[in-house]
Protein backbone atom coordinates (compact mmCIF):
# COMPACT_ATOMS: atom_id res chain seq x y z
CA UNK A 1 0.00 0.00 0.00
CA UNK A 2 1.43 3.39 -0.96
CA UNK A 3 2.03 6.06 1.66
CA UNK A 4 -0.70 8.24 0.14
CA UNK A 5 -3.23 5.40 0.36
CA UNK A 6 -2.20 4.64 3.95
CA UNK A 7 -2.69 8.29 4.87
CA UNK A 8 -6.13 8.48 3.25
CA UNK A 9 -7.34 5.20 4.78
CA UNK A 10 -5.90 6.03 8.21
CA UNK A 11 -7.50 9.46 8.37
CA UNK A 12 -10.80 8.19 6.93
CA UNK A 13 -11.05 5.58 9.67
CA UNK A 14 -10.03 8.19 12.23
CA UNK A 15 -12.82 10.49 10.99
CA UNK A 16 -15.36 7.66 11.21
CA UNK A 17 -14.27 6.84 14.77
CA UNK A 18 -14.41 10.54 15.64
CA UNK A 19 -17.97 10.90 14.33
CA UNK A 20 -19.22 7.89 16.29
CA UNK A 21 -17.50 8.93 19.52
CA UNK A 22 -18.48 12.60 19.17
CA UNK A 23 -22.10 11.54 18.85
CA UNK A 24 -21.78 9.27 21.89
CA UNK A 25 -20.03 11.92 23.99
CA UNK A 26 -22.48 14.65 23.02
CA UNK A 27 -25.40 12.51 24.22
CA UNK A 28 -23.63 11.94 27.54
CA UNK A 29 -22.81 15.64 27.95
CA UNK A 30 -26.31 16.78 26.95
CA UNK A 31 -27.98 14.61 29.58
CA UNK A 32 -31.74 14.28 29.77
CA UNK A 33 -34.29 11.80 31.03
CA UNK A 34 -33.43 9.05 28.55
CA UNK A 35 -29.75 9.21 29.48
CA UNK A 36 -30.64 9.13 33.19
CA UNK A 37 -32.77 6.00 32.60
CA UNK A 38 -30.06 4.28 30.59
CA UNK A 39 -27.40 5.21 33.15
CA UNK A 40 -29.55 3.86 35.99
CA UNK A 41 -29.90 0.55 34.13
CA UNK A 42 -26.15 0.03 34.43
CA UNK A 43 -25.86 1.49 37.93
CA UNK A 44 -24.53 4.95 37.06
CA UNK A 45 -25.76 8.47 37.69
CA UNK A 46 -26.29 11.17 35.09
CA UNK A 47 -23.38 13.07 36.64
CA UNK A 48 -21.11 10.04 36.20
CA UNK A 49 -22.21 9.81 32.56
CA UNK A 50 -21.26 13.48 32.10
CA UNK A 51 -17.73 12.76 33.35
CA UNK A 52 -17.54 9.66 31.16
CA UNK A 53 -18.49 11.87 28.19
CA UNK A 54 -15.67 14.29 29.08
CA UNK A 55 -13.22 11.39 29.32
CA UNK A 56 -14.41 10.18 25.94
CA UNK A 57 -13.81 13.62 24.37
CA UNK A 58 -10.33 14.00 25.87
CA UNK A 59 -9.33 10.52 24.73
CA UNK A 60 -10.67 11.21 21.25
CA UNK A 61 -8.81 14.52 21.03
CA UNK A 62 -5.56 12.79 21.99
CA UNK A 63 -6.26 10.09 19.38
CA UNK A 64 -6.82 12.64 16.61
CA UNK A 65 -3.70 14.73 17.30
CA UNK A 66 -0.80 12.93 15.57
CA UNK A 67 1.75 13.70 18.30
CA UNK A 68 -0.44 12.15 21.04
CA UNK A 69 -2.19 9.58 18.85
CA UNK A 70 -0.67 6.48 20.44
CA UNK A 71 -1.66 7.68 23.93
CA UNK A 72 -5.16 8.40 22.63
CA UNK A 73 -5.29 4.91 21.13
CA UNK A 74 -4.47 3.35 24.50
CA UNK A 75 -7.02 5.52 26.31
CA UNK A 76 -9.75 4.73 23.77
CA UNK A 77 -8.89 1.02 23.99
CA UNK A 78 -9.34 1.14 27.76
CA UNK A 79 -12.53 3.20 27.49
CA UNK A 80 -14.08 0.92 24.88
CA UNK A 81 -12.97 -2.17 26.80
CA UNK A 82 -14.94 -0.87 29.76
CA UNK A 83 -17.93 -0.22 27.50
CA UNK A 84 -17.76 -3.77 26.14
CA UNK A 85 -17.64 -5.27 29.63
CA UNK A 86 -20.51 -3.07 30.82
CA UNK A 87 -22.67 -4.11 27.86
CA UNK A 88 -21.94 -7.79 28.40
CA UNK A 89 -22.45 -7.58 32.16
CA UNK A 90 -25.92 -6.12 31.69
CA UNK A 91 -27.02 -8.41 28.87
CA UNK A 92 -26.87 -5.72 26.19
CA UNK A 93 -25.47 -6.23 22.70
CA UNK A 94 -21.79 -5.29 22.55
CA UNK A 95 -21.44 -5.12 18.76
CA UNK A 96 -21.05 -1.35 18.54
CA UNK A 97 -18.22 -0.89 21.08
CA UNK A 98 -16.45 -3.95 19.61
CA UNK A 99 -16.73 -2.51 16.09
CA UNK A 100 -15.47 0.91 17.21
CA UNK A 101 -12.61 -0.74 19.12
CA UNK A 102 -11.58 -2.61 15.95
CA UNK A 103 -11.73 0.60 13.91
CA UNK A 104 -9.59 2.42 16.51
CA UNK A 105 -6.87 -0.25 16.36
CA UNK A 106 -6.92 -0.53 12.57
CA UNK A 107 -6.70 3.26 12.20
CA UNK A 108 -3.90 3.41 14.80
CA UNK A 109 -1.81 0.71 13.13
CA UNK A 110 -2.22 2.43 9.76
CA UNK A 111 -1.50 5.94 11.10
CA UNK A 112 1.33 4.92 13.42
CA UNK A 113 3.48 2.26 11.70
CA UNK A 114 5.76 2.01 14.75
CA UNK A 115 2.77 0.82 16.78
CA UNK A 116 2.06 -1.89 14.21
CA UNK A 117 5.69 -3.00 14.28
CA UNK A 118 5.59 -3.20 18.07
CA UNK A 119 2.37 -5.21 18.08
CA UNK A 120 3.63 -7.83 15.64
CA UNK A 121 7.15 -7.88 17.11
CA UNK A 122 9.12 -6.81 14.03
CA UNK A 123 12.50 -5.21 14.68
CA UNK A 124 13.08 -1.74 13.24
CA UNK A 125 16.25 -1.10 11.31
Amino acid sequence: MSQKTRTIVGWSLTALVALVLLMSASMKLKGGEELARNAAMVGLTAKAMFYIGLLELVSLALFIIPRTGVLGTLLLAAYLGGAIVTHLEHGQPAFMPVAVQCMVWIAAVIRFPELGRRLVGKQTQ
